[in-house]
């Protein structure tokens, strides 16, 4: 049964508010360490409001996080905090995801969050790959299987049918 366009911004939120809701579980009520950061609230926005965009597509958001996260936890390991090391930072992580192909706008504001919580390079697995992993495999079960949507629609440069 598909969802009508009256039901799809509620099946939408609750969707975003599913996934977010797991990964704060698994941080804050588990031992299995950082699960969740900010940027991924507007990651499933993307995923559950846009879902054929590209930008919300598994590639982009596996890479694009891991891409702007990786940038900004190098400025803060090399530069620090600083309004040009945040700037940069910034423009870098942005430039990377575009010649990369791996476009995902939530991503950009990981290397603000590197720096402003003096992160290292453990918080790419914890909660940035892992974390990603969670909210692509949730989005396409919830997309194809709840909402009846073709999510992905982009693996890689494939395009589906």
């Amino acid at each position: 049964m598909k969802i009508t366009k009256i039901f799809e911004p509620m099946a939408s939120a609750i969707s975003a508010a599913l996934v977010i809701s797991v990964l704060a579980y698994l941080t804050l009520e588990t031992s299995a360490g950082i699960w969740l950061m900010f940027s991924f609230g507007a990651t499933v926005f993307i995923v559950f409001v846009l879902p054929k965009l590209e930008t919300a597509q598994p590639k982009n958001i596996f890479f694009g996080h891991l891409v702007s996260i990786t940038v900004g936890i190098i400025f803060n390991e090399t530069i620090g905090l600083s309004f040009y090391s945040l700037g940069l930072s910034v423009g870098l992580a942005v430039a990377l995801m575009v010649y990369f192909k791996v476009m995902h706008p939530p991503a950009a504001s990981n290397p603000l969050v590197a720096l402003s919580m003096d992160l290292s390079f453990n918080f790419i697995l914890f909660p940035v790959v892992v974390g990603s992993i969670i909210i692509i495999l949730m989005s396409i079960f919830i997309n194809r299987v709840i909402l009846k949507r073709n999510y992905p629609t982009n693996w890689s440069n494939l395009k589906r049918k």
